[in-house]
């Protein structure tokens, strides 16, 4: 009896077009997994990696600015340690600079201002957690911003040359208010007839505004496009506000 070959053909096997996406990241991933076991460790940067102790002093860190209401320096934050436990001020930094890059991507991140570092939301979301707050933020009149940004910029000032400056005179309110709110201060006495105040920004001021000194501030020539010429029909509503402000 003669047998005859029976050829079978065998078809490949076909894959839906979702199950091929999963087949090709599979395949990198595999190909991810090789190259990574094959990679010395001592060419392998593992920036979260601390030493032990480092790691615990990040936490403790982390902890201390965190549950702080008001921002800190390194010093104020080895200081709350016991004396026989407190970490040197450089591993503070290195853990602060740590925690920093851990927040990086975070919608909250560790700030560094004039007094010190503070946890804060991040700037292009403060708009929605203001939401949360009933309370609106104070709204200042502009020869109080006026007033301010002088003092800003020309510092140390005197109450006289700020009104030069303005052209109109300053109410005793709005020094007031600036002392009050802890914005400025008297920093020295011009040493002329009177021994006028020199008025001169605070910490407070600069941690308000969100930043670490002075000099962040925008140049006059930045901010000139933004700069609101004050004509005649102006300057008398101005001088009015200012009177109402003083009663």
């Amino acid at each position: 009896m003669r047998s005859e070959n029976v050829t079978i053909k065998v078809e490949p096997l076909k894959l839906k077009p979702y199950a091929k996406d999963i087949q090709h990241v599979a395949e990198k991933i595999r190909s991810r997994r090789k190259k990574l076991t094959m990679t010395p460790l001592n060419n392998v940067s593992i920036v979260s990696e601390l030493p032990e102790a480092n790691v615990k002093t990040k936490r403790i860190v982390e902890a201390i600015l965190f549950a702080a209401r008001r921002p800190m320096t390194p010093k104020q934050v080895q200081q709350v340690f016991p004396e026989l436990e407190q970490p040197e001020l450089p591993d503070i930094l290195l853990a602060i600079d740590s925690i920093i890059e851990d927040y990086r991507f975070r919608p909250i991140e560790l700030k560094a201002v004039a007094s010190g570092y503070r946890f804060q939301v991040k700037q292009e979301l403060s708009r929605w957690v203001s939401r949360l707050f009933e309370e609106k933020p104070p709204k200042y009149s502009r020869a109080l911003l006026e007033t301010l940004a002088i003092i800003a910029y020309k510092q140390p000032v005197t109450r006289g040359e700020i009104e030069d400056i303005r052209g109109v005179s300053v109410s005793s309110s709005i020094i007031q208010t600036l002392l009050e709110r802890e914005w400025v201060r008297v920093v020295a006495h011009k040493e002329v007839p009177g021994r006028p105040g020199l008025y001169g920004t605070t910490k407070q001021f600069l941690d308000y505004f969100n930043i670490a000194s002075i000099n962040e501030l925008p140049t006059l020539q930045e901010i000139q496009h933004l700069e609101w010429p004050i004509d005649k029909m102006q300057q008398p509503m101005q001088v009015m506000s200012e009177k109402q402000e003083t009663n």
